[in-house]
């Protein structure tokens, strides 16, 4: 009976050894892997978690920084509650800085800093906002700056053009004497880039949504229906274009 036992014992042995040898602990680069997989799927948790796991294996990764950021930045379209997106803006902010610090020469690293603080950017006090009017800038130049050819950059670049040229001379002086002055530009540089993005990847719907919101800004009604209809009329596959689609549906109601 003891000896039964024995064999039993020494039988389960073997076999978690076996296993052990044949199932390797997963690789940071294996994790990796499987959360792109999962945010290509739009599974914003589940990516989350899987390259969370990724980090504890490789803490100094600046790509697996880029995706982590990006992933709390999708948390943050799945919250409803301001200070819950406000939480989680400020966690992909984290990644984004600590991305463009080990990837001084990855231009996503760069440019992760000013999507995160765009996205941020409504829910941020008057002070914050313009803080990080040149933060924003400055990520987006240096990530051109790596790669020309990176069509979200020029698009970042666009739509930072197009925000602050929607500020009236009153606010800009009133948040000049208060909190510093803001940069100077106007919607024809915004729809420069945008044209630019487009030129560089034709098959991003936010790029259309964003030239048709900038015709929309400068008075070109025609032109602004125009690229509201062809973003809206494009299959979604990222994570905020249902949300850039409510958008360019509420501006084409305006419009008329």
């Amino acid at each position: 009976m003891k000896t039964s036992r024995l064999v039993r014992v020494g039988s389960y042995l073997a076999a978690f050894f076996l296993l052990t040898r044949v199932l390797p602990a997963e690789t940071a680069a294996g994790l990796m892997a499987r959360g792109d997989v999962l945010d290509k799927q739009l599974k914003t948790p589940e990516a989350l978690e899987t390259y969370l796991s990724a980090e504890k294996l490789e803490p100094k990764s600046a790509e697996l920084m880029v995706r982590i950021s990006r992933q709390y930045r999708h948390s943050m379209s799945d919250a409803s509650d301001k200070n819950e997106k406000l939480r989680l803006g400020r966690l992909a902010a984290d990644y984004a800085e600590r991305a463009a610090t080990l990837g001084p020469n990855n231009s996503d690293a760069q440019l992760a800093i000013a999507i995160t603080y765009g996205k941020m950017l409504t829910l941020l006090g008057r002070k914050e906002q313009v803080a990080a009017s040149p933060r924003i800038k400055q990520s987006v130049d240096r990530a051109l700056e790596l790669n020309p050819k990176n069509d979200t950059a020029w698009h970042v670049l666009g739509r930072w053009n197009r925000v602050l040229a929607d500020i009236s001379p009153v606010k800009r002086m009133l948040a000049g004497a208060i909190y510093g002055s803001l940069p100077v530009t106007t919607y024809e540089a915004g729809e420069k880039a945008i044209l630019t993005a487009i030129s560089i990847n034709p098959n991003r719907l936010m790029h259309y949504i964003e030239l048709g919101r900038i015709y929309a800004a400068m008075g070109r009604k025609d032109d602004a229906k125009k690229f509201l209809l062809k973003g809206t009329s494009m299959p979604d596959r990222e994570k905020d274009d249902p949300e850039l689609k409510q958008i360019a549906q509420d501006l084409l109601k305006k419009l008329g």
